[in-house]
């Protein structure tokens, strides 16, 4: 439909007549039929006052289809918008799988014992050694919140190391010390 036979029709829907919509945008009766004829084009003035006494935008009134190219610019936008969300969230996951793993991985490196018998200190809250003498094997588990264990050990084994050898808050002097004895009594500690 031109530009013309758009006035025509908006002014007779209005139920305007020729020299009504002259007089309201300040241009002659002939003027108004000039523009439904398509001889002559509003200007961008005349243009305005023509949209707002038509009550029709002056995109609508030239067919420009700005519409549809904001429909499509804002769907383009959700559809970005959209792909940034996805993205975000396989991120968050990611990142907490590798914080759960990293946990895990904290919670079996503190608290793993030697496998070869040897001395571990666990997060600094326990140590466990063996200690071999006249080719008995003892296994000794000393905790700094006042745990002591000695498998295979006699009572009065139990009792030397615990009264005189073990110290709770220094595990690494009760190693030290617990080899000592060991040492001087034909053994050895690990």
């Amino acid at each position: 439909m031109s530009l013309g036979e758009k006035i025509l029709d908006l002014r007779k829907k209005k139920g305007m007549s020729q020299e009504q919509l002259g007089e309201k945008i300040d241009v002659t009766r002939q003027t108004i039929s000039n523009w439904e004829l398509n001889v002559t084009a509003p200007n961008p003035e005349q243009l305005k006052l023509l949209s707002k006494e038509l009550d029709i935008s002056i995109d609508e009134l030239l067919d420009n289809d700005i519409k549809n190219v904001l429909e499509s610019k804002i769907s383009n936008t959700e559809k970005l918008a959209g792909l940034v969300i996805k993205i975000l969230k396989v991120l968050g996951i990611l990142i907490a799988v590798f914080l759960v793993i990293d946990v895990i991985a904290f919670i079996l490196f503190a608290f793993v014992r030697s496998s070869d018998g040897g001395l571990l200190v666990s997060s600094g809250n326990e140590i466990e050694f063996v200690c071999t003498q006249d080719e008995d094997e003892y296994v000794i588990t000393v905790g700094n919140d006042g745990y002591f264990n000695c498998s295979n050990c006699s009572k009065e084994l139990y009792s030397e190391l615990k009264d005189n050898y073990i110290d709770y808050s220094d595990l690494n002097d009760t190693f030290d010390k617990v080899s000592s004895y060991f040492e001087k009594n034909n053994g050895i500690c690990e």
